[in-house]
């Protein structure tokens, strides 16, 4: 397939490769130029000349926007468009009014894994979808990831993918603060992981962060400014849908000083330290 993807950042640029290997036809665009990956583009609309998926992994529902104006004046009717930034579910339908709008069609797709899990094709799909439009690019993404789960209408995809790193959030905070507590009294990180393993509280994140952990390691496979917006867009929907969150709103907060502090950039097991 003919695919343009914007954004090359931790997952894109893994996701890129992957497709191009897969066969497929890849042209990559990113704001910040990335010359030596093999399937940058320097502009932006010539990336979207003749694709058949519009793949957009940039950060936050103004990048996707810009995206936008560069490539839907491009695209052939009919053009599946995709999106895969963590966005607010208000800007997602926003984004999907303007690809309708250019007869084009839409699918809102956020997705969870991380880095490692985009290099090992992993990566699990969120899908709202309201015209059919998985069923035109299921077997690309097949080759990149392990599940493509459909969750209704769009807008739904969105939702899950906030209310769940939500709780990665959450549940990370309490491994960093449980390890704090052994630490400082005196219990050595081998028997905490060892009595960890056989207790209820184990998780697969627990696994993913813990070498992270020992070794102080905070470069990013998912970082603080990303998870702080994310944390801010499931605050916005809840207080839209009448619900409070008062841990979350907590942690939001912990997380913007941590980016304010010059942390934005650091995987966001760097909170262990805040």
């Amino acid at each position: 397939m003919n695919i343009a993807l914007y954004g090359l950042g931790i997952i894109g640029s893994v996701w890129a490769r992957n497709l191009a290997a897969d066969g497929h036809q890849v042209r990559a665009w990113n704001r910040t130029p990335k010359p030596d990956h093999p399937c940058f583009c320097a502009d932006a609309r010539s990336a979207a000349q003749g694709a058949q998926l519009v793949a957009i992994v940039v950060a936050d529902g103004p990048a996707v926007m810009q995206v936008l104006d560069a490539v839907l004046p491009v695209l052939a009717p009919g053009t599946v468009v995709a999106n895969h930034a963590t966005i607010g579910v208000d800007e997602v339908r926003a984004v999907q009014a303007r690809v309708r709008a250019a007869g084009c069609r839409f699918l809102d797709m956020p997705f969870t894994g991380s880095k490692i899990a985009a290099e090992q094709r992993q990566t699990v799909y969120f899908v709202g979808d309201d015209d059919g439009s998985l069923t035109a690019v299921e077997t690309v993404y097949a080759g990149i990831s392990k599940a493509r789960l459909p969750l209704g209408a769009v807008g739904s995809a969105m939702a899950v993918k906030l209310a769940l790193n939500l709780m990665i959030a959450t549940s990370y905070q309490s491994l960093a603060e449980g390890l704090r507590l052994a630490r400082s009294a005196g219990i050595a990180d081998t028997d905490f992981f060892r009595c960890l393993d056989l207790n209820i509280a184990k998780s697969g994140l627990a696994d993913l962060k813990k070498p992270k952990l020992l070794a102080a390691d905070w470069s990013p496979q998912f970082s603080v400014k990303h998870l702080n917006k994310d944390l801010r867009h499931a605050l916005r929907l809840a207080a839209a849908s009448g619900v409070s969150l008062p841990q979350a709103a907590q942690l939001q907060a912990a997380y913007a000083a941590a980016e304010a502090d010059g942390l934005g950039e650091a995987d966001f097991s760097v909170m262990y330290q805040r």
